[in-house]
């Protein structure tokens, strides 16, 4: 069995490892923010379903990423707290 200076140890890396995750999570959604913006400028004004697809489905990807994040938010708060208690 670890010892709780090891199961703290290893929950530090773990949330190391999620604090990166974040920020990859924080990058791709300015990524899908800038492709929005693109392609609702090159595609102003036109009426066609699929540009409202591809809008629609660039919006959902983002919320999906926010809903990660908050959810890795989450895992980090209560991880950190179970290690605080030990």
């Amino acid at each position: 069995m670890a010892s709780v200076a090891e199961v703290k140890a290893a929950i530090e890396a773990a949330v190391a490892q999620v604090n990166e995750g974040q920020a990859a999570i924080q990058a791709a959604s300015e990524k899908l923010a800038q492709a929005a913006q693109t392609m609702a400028a090159a595609l102003d004004g036109s009426g066609h379903e699929l540009v409202g697809a591809a809008q629609a489905a660039l919006a959902q990807a983002d919320t999906e990423l926010r809903e990660g994040l908050a959810a890795t938010l989450t895992a980090v708060e209560r991880a950190q707290t179970y290690a605080a208690g030990i």
